[in-house]
C-alpha cells in the first residue's frame, strides 16, 4: 500500500462496516473480495480499512478481514469519533464511511467506495438522529461513491444538509439522486458526469475551490433494482420492526437492513451486493484517472 501511493498510482478505500454488521456471512466476505477484485480490475488498489486490537490496518488481508468479521470478536463500529478511543483500547473495530474517509485522508487516499452513505433519518426534527457521515464529508476532501443513500432514510433532508455542509453531489450519468435499493430516489440533481475522467476533473477542480468531501452517486442499474413495489412494502415492514424493538442511534440501521432481507427473502441483500461492487469498480476508475492526471 505504501508503494502504491509512493508510486502515485490510484488507491481505493474500503470501509469495513458493511462487512462486519451490514451484511450476512458469508456473503460478506464474498463482496469484500469482489470489492477489492472489482478495484484492481479497473486499475487502481484496494485499501480496505479496519482496527484489530488497537491497531489500524489500511489494505487488510483476506485473514485479518475475516478475524474482524468473526462474531466471537465483539468488533466495534468505529466512526471518526471513536478511532482514537478504540485505539487507545486495543479494540477491535469496523470503520464506518466517516471512519473509512478519516484514516484515508490522513493516508494519502483521496477515493472511497461503500454502498450507501449515512444521512439524516426520518423524525430528525424530534430525534436529531443525523449520520456522522455528513459531517466528516463536510470537512474531508475525499470523493465517495455511493448509491446515494439508504432508502430508509429522509433522502430530502440529506440533501438539504450535504447542500448546506457545501459537500459536491454529482450524479454518474444520471441527474437523478439514487435511492439504494432504487435507482431513483424521487428527487433530483443540479451536476452530473458521463464518465470516470469528467468525475476526476470535477473532484480534482472542486479540491481548488473548497475543502469539503465529493459524493459521486452512482444508481444501480434499473434492471437489477428492487422492485418498487416490494420496497414499498419492505420498508412499511422494517419501521414496523424497528419501532417494536425500541432501537434507537447506529443500532436502527442494521435492524431496517436486517428486516428488509428477511421480507424481500434476500433480494435486497443481492441487490446491495450488485451496487457495491460496481460502487468499488467506478471508484477505481475515477482513482486511476485521478493518478495520471
Amino acid at each position: 500500500m505504501a508503494d502504491a501511493l509512493a508510486d502515485g498510482r490510484g488507491v481505493v478505500a474500503l470501509e469495513t462496516t458493511i462487512v462486519v454488521h451490514g451484511l450476512p456471512n458469508p456473503i460478506n466476505l464474498e463482496v469484500a473480495q469482489e470489492c477489492e477484485d472489482a478495484v484492481r480490475q479497473s486499475g487502481s488498489v484496494p485499501a480496505t480499512i479496519g482496527m484489530l486490537a488497537g491497531r489500524v490496518i489500511v489494505g487488510m488481508s483476506a485473514d485479518e478481514l475475516a478475524r474482524l468479521a468473526d462474531p466471537s470478536r465483539a468488533t466495534s463500529k468505529l466512526s471518526a469519533r471513536d478511532l482514537g478511543i478504540a485505539r487507545s483500547g486495543a479494540r477491535d473495530g469496523a470503520t464506518t464511511v466517516a471512519g473509512t474517509i478519516a484514516v484515508a485522508h490522513r493516508s494519502g487516499i483521496a477515493v472511497m467506495a461503500t454502498g450507501g452513505l449515512g444521512g439524516v433519518h426520518r423524525g430528525a426534527e424530534r430525534t436529531f438522529d443525523e449520520s456522522a457521515d455528513l459531517t466528516a464529508l463536510s470537512r474531508t476532501p475525499v470523493l465517495v461513491v455511493a448509491s446515494g443513500v439508504k432508502s430508509i432514510l429522509d433522502v430530502g433532508a440529506t440533501l438539504e444538509r450535504l447542500d448546506s455542509l457545501g459537500v459536491a453531489v454529482v450524479g454518474y450519468r444520471t441527474t437523478r439522486f439514487p435511492g439504494f435499493y432504487l435507482s431513483d430516489s424521487g428527487f433530483a440533481l443540479d451536476w452530473s458526469v458521463d464518465d470516470a475522467a469528467g468525475a476526476a476533473r470535477a473532484f480534482i477542480a472542486h479540491r481548488d475551490f473548497s475543502p469539503t468531501g465529493f459524493l459521486l452517486a452512482n444508481p444501480v442499474t434499473e434492471d437489477r433494482q428492487l422492485d418498487p413495489e416490494l420496497h414499498r412494502a419492505a420498508l412499511a415492514s422494517a419501521f414496523a420492526t424497528a419501532k417494536d424493538s425500541g432501537v434507537s442511534g447506529k443500532d436502527v440501521t442494521p435492524v431496517l437492513l436486517a428486516e428488509f432481507a428477511r421480507f424481500t427473502s434476500g433480494v435486497s441483500v443481492q441487490v446491495n451486493r450488485d451496487l457495491v461492487v460496481a460502487n468499488a469498480r467506478l471508484a477505481g476508475q475515477v482513482a486511476a484517472e485521478m493518478s495520471g492526471a
